[in-house]
């Protein structure tokens, strides 16, 4: 299983299991809340270049094929605040190896990249998983009442969709690093779900 993975991933990629220098990952949704392992440190972050969208459909995690959900990625553009969270030098390889596994098992929605934040008053390098704009998952910038009706409605195997995006918007805003547009969606997923809680659905 090892092999499987190291073979999957880019060579610098791979060489970072035996880096002698701490190695950062940028987390901006579930990695924020549900890493699945523990980090030494975490700082907010900020990355340049990208923002945080909920523009990929989840036909497995947060949805089905009959019913897709809606997941994050960060998409090219603009800027994202989030965590930059280091990894425990001790379990470096064992680390890398469960988050290749998350993020890019499976139908290939992201790349795995190096990349700049500032945080703490400095630059580091960071991993970070960027959107693949030309996989089939890609669901670009969709309308508002479009995205809010997928997030309210989807559910699958890790649970319902509503649940992952409204942890996000809860972690994110208890660390200050609220975000404007997932807080305009959150507005519509709650004001569509409210005629639903009134019809007793």
């Amino acid at each position: 299983m090892r092999e499987a993975l190291t073979d999957a991933m880019p060579a610098h990629i791979a060489a970072l299991r035996d880096s002698a220098q701490p190695v950062w990952i940028f987390a901006y949704g579930s990695l924020i809340w549900d890493p699945e392992f523990t980090c030494v440190e975490a700082e907010p972050a900020l990355l340049r270049g990208y923002h945080r969208s909920f523009c990929l459909y989840s036909y497995d995690y947060r949805g089905t094929p009959a019913r897709p959900g809606l997941v994050l990625g960060l998409d090219r553009g603009g800027s994202c605040r989030g965590m930059a969270l280091r990894l425990p030098s001790q379990f470096l390889a064992e680390t890398i190896d469960r988050l290749w596994s998350r993020e890019m098992s499976g139908r290939r929605v992201y790349a795995m990249r190096q990349l700049p934040v500032r945080m703490g008053g400095m630059t580091r390098t960071v991993l970070a998983f960027t959107v693949l704009r030309n996989c089939p998952d890609y669901a670009g910038r969709l309308a508002p009442d479009k995205a809010a009706r997928l997030i309210l409605e989807a559910a699958g195997r890790r649970g319902t969709c509503r649940d992952y995006f409204e942890n996000t918007v809860r972690q994110l805003e208890q660390l200050g690093l609220a975000d404007g547009q997932l807080r305009r969606l959150a507005e519509r997923v709650a004001a569509l779900a409210r005629p639903r809680a009134d019809a007793g659905i």
